[in-house]
């Protein structure tokens, strides 16, 4: 008789259409996986995956044996009480620097304690989206809505902007221009972007100032912090999340440039893959629920 772990295996691989996929929601190795499949395909004398370069592909005979057998062992797991569990033990996420570090890696300390191992890669937006739909990734924090249909998307929190500048760079701001004509009075003024095409700093001119940035980009850096630091030492101005900047602005070493009319605001998503096995959706059930009090903090 053929083992509910080789069923149990297979189930998951046909669903997931992905070893690794299978082995984190079985909290197994991709080889014990692999090892299964291949016992099972040898009990059976038939092929039940082609690989391709996006994952596993079922044969005919899966697809047969999954409409019949998938449902039996979900159901003999249930009754067993063998069920993996669904508390998480490792994931793969990804974010920008500055919020994984000042966000999402202290609100995971509770799950970390609980036995979560955390792999953090870092990066641009759409790098680690691209990541993602590659499932090199388990979760991505991403400051941009995914356009791909295949990734699940769920807003995490919304960030107030802010354009800061060190206190000698914002005196050489005339005052009366920047009120009557904020962006011709700005036009000198250099900037310090996260990337080169300084997609905060655009976003935060097309909302108030209905145009794009002409200004000399004078430092490019993708991690907030670094910017921040950066617009204290007088390099340029930036814009910049308030939870970031309201120290530096309290101790008097960077000030506001320009009081917006709407604040501008950007949305953080939370964004898995199609399937996202328990383990990732507990551990994205706990950052939406610790994102609720980063707003006023």
């Amino acid at each position: 008789m053929t083992s509910l772990d080789l069923w149990e295996a297979f189930a998951h691989a046909y669903r997931e259409r992905s070893i690794s996929a299978a082995a984190r929601r079985l909290d197994l190795s991709q080889p014990a996986v692999t090892a299964r499949i291949r016992k099972l395909e040898h009990e059976l004398g038939a092929t039940l995956f082609e690989r391709s370069r996006t994952g596993l592909v079922p044969t005919g005979r899966a697809d047969a044996l999954a409409a019949r057998i998938t449902p039996l062992v979900d159901q003999l797991r249930g009754a067993v009480g063998t069920e993996p569990a669904i508390g998480p033990a490792s994931i793969r996420i990804g974010g920008a620097a500055d919020v994984m570090a000042s966000r999402v890696v202290p609100a995971l300390a509770p799950l970390v304690r609980e036995g979560l191992d955390v792999s953090v890669t870092t990066g641009l937006a759409q790098d680690l989206l691209d990541d993602l739909a590659a499932d090199r990734l388990d979760l991505v924090v991403s400051s941009v809505r995914p356009t791909d249909e295949r990734l699940r998307s769920t807003a995490l929190v919304d960030e107030e902007f802010l354009l800061v500048a060190a206190p000698a760079l914002a005196a050489q701001v005339d005052p009366a221009e920047l009120e009557q004509d904020p962006l011709r009075a700005l036009a000198s003024v250099p900037l310090a972007a996260y990337s080169p095409d300084l997609p905060i700093i655009r976003r935060y001119w097309l909302t108030e100032f209905d145009e794009r940035p002409t200004n000399r980009t004078a430092l490019v850096l993708p991690d907030l912090r670094g910017l921040l630091r950066a617009v204290v030492a007088g390099i340029g101005a930036s814009v910049l999340p308030r939870y970031l900047v309201d120290g530096a602005l309290a101790d008097g070493t960077v000030v506001r440039l320009h009081e917006p009319r709407l604040g501008p605001l950007n949305t953080l998503w939370l964004v898995t893959g199609p399937d996202a096995p328990p383990a990732v959706d507990h551990v994205r059930r706990h950052l939406s629920a610790e994102a609720a009090g980063w707003a006023s903090t």
